[in-house]
């Protein structure tokens, strides 16, 4: 047997993580991307000068913990949360694995709901963990709230939920989120996913905001990566009580934000004209894209908050997919997430939007 005597059996076992492909450009094609829920509209020019402003000096550590940028997020929050209920961290998916390492051990398990976002899976099988999951209802993929809670045992210790959720779109409402958190036991805690709140404009959307101002176990997980338009540096942060703040806040190594990442979300935070101008564009090509999906035959889709939508045909998800990359469109097939059949589209211009709808009406005609 060898060495592979010493490895963990739930760790060899766990598949890895299957990002979306890379964008591979063609000459005279101009490749519309999207395949990954980035901000198609950019970078905030604030964040850009602030990066650029520090490319000095990098051969000196920043700050061991991000204090200033919880300072920040505490001023975004315009005095609704303290410094001391976030956490931060190397993007929304590294805050899952502290979480999962800090809560689960192998004798817990989990609650999931897909489709759902890979990782929550995949962390706590990492970390030693059972999963539970509880689907979406299928007819229209929303929660199953007396299904969660008939799900729980002695050894639940986290239930995952994500609002919007990836990749359907779809979100949860309060009184759901209320009915759950009168039902779980104390011994588990919510972390509501809600990296896509910018997006949502329910009026009954709600983020973990109001849960956690009342001091209940719930955990609000955000990125910069989605409205920010952060995505390749990798900034998370999650917000809580301060007492499960302070406690996951021991399993953050030193340095775990690195200089120019932390001088572009201090500069995102601040710069509310970029990131207004974005959400109100995606809202805008998100309702002309299902808008115009709806008028094409032989297609399926469900109301979206996010910054995407799910498509589904009579096509198996890999050949709509190598059809519409044919056609110079990139999306990113939903079979890994629990929704075989659909394909997940990111929300882009206006001219990716038209670019869009045109493949899918002559691909489906």
């Amino acid at each position: 047997m060898g060495i592979e005597k010493i490895f963990k059996p739930y760790i060899l076992n766990s598949g890895g993580y299957k990002g979306g492909p890379e964008a591979v450009q063609k000459a005279g094609h101009k490749i519309y991307k999207l395949s990954s829920n980035e901000n198609y509209f950019g970078t905030s020019p604030q964040v850009e000068i602030a990066v650029t402003d520090s490319v000095n000096n990098l051969n000196i550590y920043t700050a061991g913990t991000p204090d200033v940028l919880y300072k920040a997020l505490e001023e975004y929050s315009k005095g609704s949360l303290s410094q001391d209920q976030f956490i931060a961290g190397n993007s929304g998916s590294g805050l899952i694995q502290v979480i999962n390492n800090a809560l689960l051990d192998n004798d817990s398990n989990i609650i999931i709901n897909r489709p759902c976002f890979a990782p929550y899976t995949m962390f706590a099988e990492w970390a030693g963990a059972s999963v539970i999951d509880v689907p979406l209802i299928a007819s229209d993929y929303s929660l199953d709230v007396k299904g969660i809670l008939g799900s729980i045992t002695p050894n639940t210790r986290l239930i995952y939920l994500t609002s919007p959720n990836n990749p359907t779109g779809t979100y949860i409402r309060k009184d759901q989120i209320e009915s759950l958190i009168e039902g779980i036991p104390d011994h588990v805690i919510i972390v509501l996913d809600e990296v896509y709140h910018h997006f949502a404009n329910a009026q009954d959307y709600t983020t973990a905001l109001p849960f956690v101002q009342q001091g209940l176990p719930v955990i609000g997980l955000n990125s910069f990566s989605k409205a920010f338009g952060l995505a390749a540096l990798r900034i998370g942060y999650a917000y809580s009580t301060p007492r499960i703040i302070a406690y996951l806040r021991k399993l953050i190594r030193p340095f775990i934000i690195n200089k120019l990442g932390l001088s572009a979300a201090i500069a995102a935070l601040q710069d509310e004209v970029f990131l207004n101008s974005s959400v109100s564009k995606i809202q805008e090509q998100r309702k002309r894209l299902l808008t115009g999906l709806s008028k094409i035959p032989n297609i399926q889709t469900w109301p979206s908050q996010g910054n995407f939508v799910l498509v589904k045909t009579h096509l198996d998800e890999i050949k709509l997919t190598q059809l519409l990359k044919e056609k110079d469109i990139m999306v990113r097939p939903a079979r890994n997430f629990g929704a075989p059949g659909c394909v997940r589209i990111s929300i882009g211009d206006a001219e990716a939007t038209g670019k869009t709808l045109g493949a899918l009406t002559t691909i489906l005609s």
